[in-house]
């Protein structure tokens, strides 16, 4: 996850997350990413089921009931871990986790144990009486999946109507005070909406959006062919970086973020060591803060039926089941072997990742993409855009970078 906001525009200094000691415990949501002791914030996949068939899902949900549910309880008893391990986000997504019964029991259960509880859905389902019911449990944040305007998220969602119920979810969180904010997953389908997208931004005043690399996993794995090429994924960070830039300078500091691609850390980077040399040089430490890809580290997802993996993504790296020991003993045993070498992954990479100038601030990027595409967990990622100028594997290359690195 990349502060856009935080980084190009200056909203967040070095000086603020050692203020706090960097960690998680004690650093407010907009500065986890910057953490030391990298707890992870845990996915919680509560249920399988959604309402919605969108053509990247990731696990695959229909609108039916699925068996192995973990019950309230065992729920609860998991939340109790978490909170004792020091998780500091619980995210409840799915499926669609306002398809589950007991979701405000579960919510607000994660709340009052001290955790940030945040959601992230389709947003089809919130009614006013549902954004009423997150703000009195005190619900942190709720990211609402948006990918298009109408016509192109509806193709997305699969579901004629699913943009303007969205619409309709973020407008009753707004008015019932929820903070809430809007995820775009970018491909070739919908770039083309990504200007209209800003737009809406503008327009609806919605302080916060994550603009999503395609992952390939799930029903994503057929979009391969319809992922951004290197130079649209360039131009696409360009534009983003304007039109937060642009909003800033006309007083509307929305918080903009991309996610998936750790990649658009080293770009941001060298943009503004062209534009602003010493933003640059501040955007460098928060960068080596940051530390790149978490799989593993710093982000964990556990399924509706408590299997452990190291993201919400990685659906084929069991690591365990919550229902057979807790989280916080399957999250720290390193005498499984891939857990431990994701958490020392820079270690394992190799080709172009191995030499690369921005390891230590990229972390190898996204292995689950590595993995999909070659077979290899330790390739380098194919959606890593930078040239190998920028990353210093020909001859003069990156000599302004690699004097601030």
């Amino acid at each position: 996850m990349i502060g856009i906001s935080k980084l190009y525009c200056g909203t967040v200094e070095p000086s603020d997350p050692l203020r706090y000691g960097r960690k998680s415990k004690n650093l407010p949501a907009n500065l986890l990413q910057f953490s030391l002791d990298k707890k992870p914030i845990v996915v919680w996949n509560v249920t399988r089921r959604c309402n919605l068939h969108c053509i990247h899902c990731y696990s695959k949900s229909q609108d039916v009931d699925y068996p192995g549910e973990m019950t309230t309880e065992q729920g609860k008893a998991f939340i109790d871990d978490l909170s004792d391990f020091g998780v500091p986000v619980l995210l409840f997504s799915g499926g669609e986790p306002f398809r589950r019964k007991d979701i405000f029991e579960l919510a607000s259960y994660s709340i009052g144990k001290g955790i940030r509880t945040v959601f992230s859905t389709n947003g089809t389902l919130i009614t006013p009486e549902i954004a009423h019911r997150l703000k009195d449990i005190g619900t942190s944040y709720v990211g609402i999946s948006l990918d298009g305007m109408r016509k192109i998220n509806d193709l997305f969602r699969g579901m004629k109507g699913a943009f303007d119920l969205a619409m309709e979810g973020i407008k009753n969180c707004q008015e019932a005070r929820v903070k809430v904010g809007l995820r775009f997953t970018m491909s070739k389908i919908n770039l083309q909406d990504l200007p209209q997208i800003f737009d809406l931004i503008e327009e609806r005043r919605i302080t916060r959006a994550c603009f999503y690399h395609l992952v390939y996993t799930g029903r994503g794995t057929k979009l391969v062919e319809g992922d951004l090429s290197h130079e649209e994924t360039r131009k696409a960070l360009d534009y983003i970086m304007d039109r937060t830039r642009e909003m800033h300078e006309h007083g509307f500091p929305a918080e903009i973020l991309t996610v998936d691609n750790h990649a658009d850390g080293p770009y941001l980077y060298l943009r503004l060591l062209r534009e602003d040399p010493e933003r640059a040089a501040k955007v460098l430490e928060l960068l080596k803060m940051n530390g790149g890809n978490s799989s593993g580290v710093g982000v964990a997802s556990v399924s509706w039926d408590g299997t452990v993996y190291p993201d919400q993504f990685w659906r084929n790296r069991v690591l365990g089941n919550v229902l057979e020991r807790p989280f916080s003993e399957i999250w720290t045993d390193m005498s499984n072997e891939f857990l431990r070498k994701l958490k020392t992954k820079k270690e394992y990479v190799t080709g172009r990742c191995a030499k690369c100038q921005w390891l230590d601030i990229c972390g190898g990027n996204l292995r689950v993409r590595a993995e999909a595409i070659t077979g290899d967990t330790w390739a380098p990622d194919p959606a890593c855009y930078l040239t190998d100028e920028e990353i210093g594997l020909k001859i003069g290359a990156g000599k302004e970078a690699a004097a601030g690195s």
